[in-house]
């Protein structure tokens, strides 16, 4: 379990240097010359202070210009400096910045993508790691890089002043160091106290991001007009937000009384040192050049261990937030992978379920128990039963987004997990129940299915005629090319907003991006008609049916009819097989899939008014083609 800190047994030391070496293969140059100008920065102060000491010693002794232009150059050149490395300093952070936020972007992604399975995109603890590792990705590395460079600056000026002082006063510099302890500790324990505050508000955040997003969601406007929930989903957000609000507050409230309290501290310690300078000059023990450095040093020494301090509370406050990041980065994948994969063959014989038991934690129940079942390589075979039933699970783990509780998968008697998801994936095509539809174009909407054949517009539109999608995308507005969505503008220069589909098309088009694989060993085709009208569905089940003749094929549906032809249809019920056989098999044994059957059926029937006289009987064209 990770806390505030991140991941168990990654020192802080170990996440400085991770986001060292981050920044020097992001910009080595910039990280170079950041280094340069911190040097030139931490010293500059200290030699200005000198060089005005050294000009007003001699303006006091009455120094001629041989003395004192020399004296005044020296000066102008450093107050140059002064002036112009901030913002050199200031140009090279935004170029280490850019270059290590692409490089700390790609790391995280590609660690995230590179989990095969789902179980911690299903779990809410991670979603919580993943936001903070998002945005300890934003600025923690760049935080820690930055404030590790502002601390060798801080320290050279501080190691300067601190020389100066010691010749004209050495109890000063006890006094002054002496009152900056106290500022160090509280800052350390202010840092500790952030990353605790941001890994407790971490859900609240999300939710308040959740809200807010369904507020500006065009999927979501419909229901939160008709419903009128606008006042409702924004007294969420708001709350959220103040849960996140008042954390911080509590924490600025601390905050603003232990560092008021300290810079007391500070300011009485420079009053007394500057009463102490100006009384010794009077006394003739110091010169005014003397008085000027003292000053200078003073508060130079207060503004470095200050510096000093509140980097290193930032440096370690990002420190803290960047295990996160490291967390997401270095975490195993939810789903094992061989070492040495075994090779997938094509499928010839079937896939074979032997004994599988699943669930999705400890403390939820069976969801599948003691599934044995064979699919024939060739064969359509059908899942049948009630929402929960397990249907959808089963889906998951034959495309190996899980791996079974207990039991096994057999790919022609090759273990699922012995093959990487990667191979298998390649030999499987599937249209799920939530399909996702793409703020992108139509055709690339469909491409996606296939990456690999998607530069040829050919196999997009025939993917998109055997779906039966292909006419309306090409009477769109660019056709292929259009954009679907209403969020985003298109590529071109007019900045016209896409258009959207309805519900039916989209279900065509990712019916369509499925058959972008339409060679692959197995196809699984999870609901693919439920958002259909009766004679969309009626034409693209006929299609399917001619599409997966000989194939090796997975079927889900609610509506019975559409899974008749297949050769073996399998009733799930509570996890279990309950039934199995062809449809007509089924219908004669009168268990389950018959009730089914027979009360869908019914709804196509219309009960007669008595007083026509006759009963009446209506059917839809895909209750027809069913009832064949």
């Amino acid at each position: 379990m990770r806390g505030a800190g991140g991941p168990a047994g990654v020192s802080l030391f170990r996440r400085g240097w991770v986001a060292v070496e981050l920044a020097w293969r992001a910009q080595p140059a910039a990280l170079t010359g950041s280094l340069a100008t911190v040097l030139l920065m931490g010293a500059a102060p200290v030699v200005t202070a000198w060089l005005t000491k050294l000009v007003l010693d001699r303006l006091a002794d009455g120094g001629g210009q041989g003395v004192l232009l020399p004296l005044a150059a020296a000066l102008g050149v450093a107050g140059l400096a002064l002036v112009v490395l901030p913002h050199v300093s200031d140009y090279l952070k935004g170029q280490l910045h850019r270059g290590l936020q692409t490089l700390i972007y790609d790391r995280l992604f590609q660690a995230v993508n590179a989990d095969p399975g789902l179980s911690r995109f299903e779990n809410p603890a991670f979603h919580d790691e993943l936001r903070l590792a998002h945005e300890a990705g934003q600025n923690a590395p760049q935080q820690i890089v930055g404030s590790s460079l502002a601390i060798c600056q801080g320290i050279l000026t501080l190691f300067g002043f601190v020389v100066t002082l010691t010749v004209l006063s050495p109890v000063m510099v006890v006094v002054v160091i002496a009152a900056a302890l106290p500022s160090a500790r509280v800052q350390l324990a202010l840092s500790r106290r952030r990353a605790r505050m941001m890994w407790g508000i971490s859900t609240n955040t999300r939710r308040q991001l959740f809200y807010g997003s369904l507020l500006t969601s065009p999927d979501a406007a419909k229901e939160v007009r008709l419903f009128g929930l606008g006042d409702f989903l924004r007294g969420r957000m708001l709350t959220e937000l103040g849960t996140v609000n008042e954390a911080e507050r509590d924490l600025d409230r601390r905050t603003l009384h232990s560092q008021g309290l300290l810079s007391l501290l500070g300011a009485a310690v420079a009053a007394g040192g500057l009463i102490w300078a100006v009384l010794a000059a009077a006394a003739g023990g110091l010169s005014v050049g003397d008085v000027s450095v003292f000053v200078a040093a003073v508060a130079g020494v207060q503004t470095a261990l200050t510096a000093i301090v509140s980097q290193w509370a930032g440096a370690h406050n990002a420190l803290l937030m960047f295990g996160h990041y490291i967390g997401v980065v270095r975490a195993g994948p939810g789903l094992p992978v061989a070492p040495e994969p075994a090779a997938l063959p094509p499928l010839r014989t079937g896939i074979e379920l032997r004994d599988v038991w699943f669930r999705y934690d400890d403390e939820h129940p069976w969801v599948l128990r003691g599934v044995d079942l064979f699919i024939p390589h060739g064969q359509a075979v059908a899942l049948v039963g009630l929402n929960g039933a397990g249907k959808s699970t089963l889906v998951k783990l034959l495309c190996r987004l899980y791996d079974p509780v207990r039991g096994s998968i057999h790919w022609d008697g090759v273990d699922l997990r012995e093959v990487h998801p990667d191979d298998l994936r390649a030999r499987v095509g599937a249209v799920f129940q939530d399909y996702m539809a793409y703020d992108l174009t139509a055709g690339e909407n469909i491409m996606l299915g296939d990456l690999a054949a998607g530069a040829d517009p050919e196999p997009v539109r025939a993917a998109a005629r055997r779906a039966g999608i292909h006419d309306t995308l090409d009477t769109l507005p660019r056709g292929y090319d259009t954009l679907l969505s209403r969020i985003f503008f298109g590529d071109d220069d007019e900045r016209q907003a896409g258009v959207t589909l309805s519900g039916g098309q989209w279900q065509r088009l990712a019916l369509a991006r499925a058959l972008m694989r339409h060679r692959r060993d197995l196809l699984i085709l999870d609901e693919p008609s439920s958002g259909l009208d009766a004679e969309a569905e009626h034409a693209v089940h006929l299609g399917l049916r001619r599409h997966r003749a000989g194939r090796t094929s997975v079927l889900i549906s609610h509506r019975l009819g559409a899974l008749r032809d297949a050769d073996l249809i399998v009733v799930l019920s509570d996890g279990r097989i309950a039934e199995r056989g062809s449809h007509g098999e089924l219908m004669a044994m009168e268990g389950t899939y018959a009730r089914l059957f027979g009360l869908q059926a019914s709804g196509y029937e219309l009960t007669p008014d008595p007083s026509a006289g006759e009963s009446l009987r209506t059917t839809t064209p895909s209750t027809r083609s069913a009832g064949r």
